[in-house]
C-alpha cells in the first residue's frame, strides 16, 4: 500500500501530479469563483442606489447582504458534504445555475421582496463554489502546494471584486440597474459551458476511494470527525476573526462610510474600495509565499493581521475633527486587505487536520466561520446606524467585539491544533518509512 499524503506536509509517493493541464482544469473551476464574487460584490458598489430603487433605511439595506451571507454561511457544511459525495464538477455547475439566476432576478426585481428573494438564490449559488475550488486543487495539485493554491484562489475571488468596483460600478452609472445586472449575467452561461465541456474532478488514475455513503448517519460522521479535530476549530475561528472587516467594507458599508461619514466623493470611494482589493492581490502572494516555505508562519501572520486591523480601524474613528485625513483613509485601505489572505490561513490549519475524504466538510465548517462574522457585523452596523443618528464610530466599533471574541478562541485552540498536527505529521512519516512490501 501507498503512504497517504499529509496534507500541508511532505508529498507521497501517490500525490497528484500537478503541471499545465491541473493548471488548465483549476483554471476553469477558478472563472466560476470569479464570476459569483463579481455578483456577490455587486451590491457593494450599489448600495446607494439599492436605497433610493427600493426606497428603504440602513437595516433594511443591510438585510440585502446579511440574508446573502446567512445562506451562504448556512450552506457551507451541506455543500461541503456534497463536494465529498457528488464530487466538484456536479456542485459547481449547480452553483452556476443557481447565482446566475440570482443575478438576473436581481436585475428585474420589481420590489423589495424579489429582490431578497434573488440576493438569496445568488447567497446559494456562491457558497457552492469556493469549497469546490479548493478541492479541486487538492485533487490536482501535490499537498505541498495547498497554501499557493488556496492564496491563488483567494485572489482570483478579489480580482471578481476588483471588476466589481472598477466595470460594474460604471455599468450602473452608465446603462442603468437592470442593463448593467442582466448583462453582467452573462458571465455565468459563459463559465457554465466552460466547466460542462472541459473540467474535470481529479487526474487519471488519481480517483478517489468509494466511500458508503448512509444517509443521515454518513453525514453526522463527517461532521463530527471533522468538528473532533482542534485544527479545523482553529481553521474556523481564524476565518471568522480574519476576514470580516474587509468584507463588511467591501461588500456594503465602505462606499456609505466614505462617502457619508468622511464626505468624499463617490469616484474617490471607489478608488479606496480598489486599493483594498489590489493590497488583497498583492498580500496575498506574499502569504502564500511565505507559508509555503515556513508553515510556523500561519498564526503569527493571522493574529498580527487581526492587531494591525484594530488599531487602524481605532485610529481611523477616534481621529480628532470631523473626518480622518486621506493618509490615514489610504492606510486603513492597504491594511483592509490583508484580511482576505489572513482568512485562507484558516484552511491552512484545516487541510492538515483531516483526511482527504473530509476535505470538503472541513473546508465547509472552516469557511462559515468569516461569514458568520460578517453578518452578525453587517446587521450590527445597519441597527446601530439607525440607532445613533448615523454615527459610523459607534456603528463600526462593532468590528472590535468579534475580533475580541476570535483571538480569544483562537488563543485557546493554538495549543491543541499544533499538538495534533505535530501528531499526524509523525505518524505520516512513520507510516511512509514502514511500507508494507
Amino acid at each position: 500500500m501507498k503512504a497517504a499524503a499529509l496534507p500541508g506536509g511532505p508529498p507521497s509517493e501517490g500525490a497528484p501530479p500537478g503541471g499545465r493541464r491541473a493548471v488548465a482544469i483549476w483554471g476553469i473551476g477558478v472563472s466560476v469563483y470569479f464570476v459569483a464574487v463579481i455578483f456577490r460584490t455587486s451590491l457593494g458598489v450599489a448600495g446607494l442606489d439599492a436605497a433610493d430603487r427600493f426606497d428603504v433605511n440602513a437595516s433594511a439595506l443591510s438585510t440585502f447582504s446579511i440574508l446573502q451571507l446567512l445562506v451562504y454561511a448556512g450552506m457551507q457544511i451541506p455543500v461541503g458534504l456534497l463536494v465529498d459525495r457528488l464530487g466538484t464538477k456536479k456542485v459547481l455547475a449547480i452553483g452556476v445555475v443557481l447565482f446566475t439566476a440570482g443575478q438576473l432576478g436581481f436585475a428585474f426585481s420589481p420590489s423589495y421582496g424579489t429582490a431578497l428573494a434573488s440576493r438569496a438564490l445568488l447567497g446559494c449559488g456562491d457558497a457552492m463554489t469556493f469549497i469546490s475550488v479548493l478541492r479541486l486543487g487538492t485533487r490536482w495539485f501535490p499537498a505541498r502546494r495547498g497554501p499557493m493554491i488556496a492564496q491563488l484562489a483567494g485572489l482570483a475571488g478579489m480580482a471578481g471584486n476588483l471588476v466589481s468596483t472598477l466595470v460594474l460600478a460604471r455599468l450602473l452609472h452608465g446603462v442603468g440597474w437592470t442593463a448593467a445586472f442582466a448583462g453582467s449575467a452573462a458571465a455565468g452561461v459563459v463559465v457554465l459551458v466552460l466547466l460542462l465541456l472541459f473540467l474535470k474532478d481529479h487526474p487519471e488514475g488519481h480517483e478517489p476511494e468509494p466511500l458508503a455513503h448512509r444517509g443521515s448517519a454518513y453525514v453526522r460522521r463527517q461532521i463530527a470527525a471533522s468538528w473532533r479535530e482542534p485544527g479545523t476549530r482553529l481553521g474556523l475561528w481564524v476565518h471568522f476573526t480574519t476576514q470580516f472587516p474587509a468584507m463588511v467594507f467591501l461588500l456594503l458599508w465602505g462606499m456609505p462610510f466614505l462617502v457619508e461619514a468622511q464626505g468624499l466623493s463617490r469616484a474617490t470611494a471607489g478608488e479606496l474600495l480598489t486599493l483594498v482589493v489590489l493590497s488583497n492581490m498583492v498580500v496575498g502572494l506574499v502569504y502564500g509565499q511565505v507559508v509555503a516555505r515556513h508553515h510556523e508562519a500561519r498564526l503569527p501572520l493571522a493574529l498580527g493581521t487581526v492587531g494591525a486591523t484594530a488599531v487602524l480601524w481605532a485610529t481611523t474613528l477616534a481621529w480628532p475633527g470631523v473626518t480622518a485625513p486621506m493618509w490615514l483613509l489610504i492606510v486603513l485601505c492597504t491594511v483592509l486587505g490583508a484580511c482576505g489572505p489572513a482568512s485562507m490561513l484558516g484552511f491552512d490549519f484545516a487541510r492538515p487536520a483531516n483526511p482527504p475524504e473530509r476535505q470538503g466538510t472541513a473546508s465547509g465548517i472552516t469557511n462559515m466561520g468569516g461569514f458568520v462574522a460578517s453578518m452578525t457585523t453587517l446587521f450590527a452596523i445597519g441597527v446601530l446606524l439607525d440607532a445613533t443618528g448615523d454615527d459610523y464610530a459607534v456603528a463600526f466599533s462593532a468590528v472590535f467585539v468579534l475580533q475580541a471574541l476570535g483571538v480569544s478562541q483562537i488563543l485557546r485552540l493554538r495549543g491543541r491544533a499544533a499538538r495534533r498536527e505535530r501528531e499526524r505529521l509523525v505518524a505520516s512519516r512513520v507510516e511512509t518509512v514502514h511500507v508494507p512490501a
